[in-house]
């Protein structure tokens, strides 16, 4: 069936291409896609209209010259390393990644021979110690999950270009309206668009983006090892995309209030945010982030765990919901959820206690957030 004549309208919303496989004139037409990068599509899981749309506006956001749209973030974070690494290569990484990025390195990626040496991105001498071996990737977040620890990617990015060494940050919790890695000398930025860039809590992809000659290995291994993304959830990130910088601003400069709010709450042990100027990181955040400091801040309440069910059960307006970036503020509790599969010795190591709680916060009004955690300390 041919598609009705548009005329000289256009739709104002991006149309969604629900459709696994296109149809195609003849055979010349097929190899001029294929093997000469002609436009059209041929099969979604290589490419469809949505997630070239898709892809289109995140490499504007990035400051980048392409972006690939992948299932999950964790599909974005696999693809950029089989496109990088191969057997015997090292990567040197963070050792204050999410829990499943870890796991990646530390089991999936070592059963293929590839071996990870893990060092505390904070501690510069540590990481440039490490990369005097060669190694071929640098792994780190801009934002830590989730003690919210910053990288200077500034000075990362001019040791991996002596070393011959991929940087690759994930950017996921300052986004790009914060931070764009690339502009700071990253050769990969990674974002989980389920988060904060779709911003609705009901998205599930991830993105790798990049500038120069890495498109195509990038391309094929998302497609050879199935970590495409299907045509509804674009089209939805990229509904989500079009207020992004409105929430991400918005969310920021609630969870800067609150968290010098916090800090005067009783049973609130300690209040971990880069905008305080007790942050181990603050001056660097104040030097790196677009004038905010995120959404993301983490509070740990006294009694542990049995402190966090109280809180969880009184403050029934903020959502226990594993995951951010939602509209509204939500939180979570990591050491049971994003550092779960963590070591003890680990969690304590990084500081993430039973009674640490993240908090995703989101547009509200300031006075409804406050009045939730302030049942929910009570």
């Amino acid at each position: 069936m041919d598609e009705p004549s548009l005329g000289r309208s256009r739709p104002l919303v991006p149309p969604l291409y629900q459709s696994s496989v296109y149809v195609l004139p003849d055979l010349d037409a097929l190899d001029a896609i294929m093997d000469e990068g002609a436009p059209g599509f041929v099969y979604a899981r290589d490419a469809h209209p949505n997630a070239q749309l898709l892809a289109e506006r995140l490499a504007q956001l990035e400051g980048t010259d392409w972006a690939l749209v992948g299932s999950s973030g964790m599909a974005a974070i696999s693809a950029a390393l089989l496109a990088l690494v191969q057997q015997g290569d090292r990567i040197v990484a963070s050792n204050r990644l999410y829990g499943r990025t870890t796991q990646l390195l530390a089991r999936e990626l070592h059963r293929f021979g590839v071996e990870t040496t893990f060092v505390d991105p904070c501690d510069l001498n540590e990481v440039r110690s490490a990369l005097q071996r060669p190694a071929k990737v640098l792994l780190v977040e801009t934002i830590s999950n989730p003690l919210l620890r910053l990288a200077d990617v500034e000075t990362l990015a001019r040791w991996t270009k002596a070393n011959d060494t991929w940087l690759c940050v994930d950017n996921t919790f300052a986004t790009p309206v914060l931070f764009r890695p690339a502009e700071w000398g990253a050769d990969l930025t990674i974002e989980s668009l389920t988060k904060m860039l779709a911003g609705h809590s009901d998205v599930t992809l991830g993105a790798v983006a990049g500038t120069g000659d890495l498109l195509g290995t990038q391309r094929q291994t998302m497609s050879i090892w199935g970590l495409s993304a299907n045509p509804f959830d674009c089209w939805l990130a990229l509904r989500g995309l079009e207020t992004l910088a409105l929430r991400v601003r918005t969310a920021s400069e609630r969870a800067l209030a609150l968290a010098h709010w916090l800090t005067r709450q009783p049973n609130v042990v300690r209040v971990i945010y880069p905008g305080l100027v007790d942050h181990p990181d603050h001056a660097l955040a104040s030097r790196l982030l677009a004038g905010a400091f995120g959404n993301m801040l983490c509070f740990e309440v006294a009694g542990g765990r049995d402190g966090v069910n109280r809180f969880l059960r009184q403050a029934v307006g903020i959502p226990f919901s594993p995951s951010l970036g939602h509209t509204t503020t939500t939180c979570s509790h990591p050491a049971s959820t994003s550092h779960r599969y963590v070591s003890q010795a680990e969690k304590r190591r990084q500081g993430i206690s039973d009674g640490l709680i993240r908090l995703s916060v989101g547009v509200e009004e300031l006075a409804d957030i406050q009045r939730e955690i302030s049942r929910g300390l009570a």
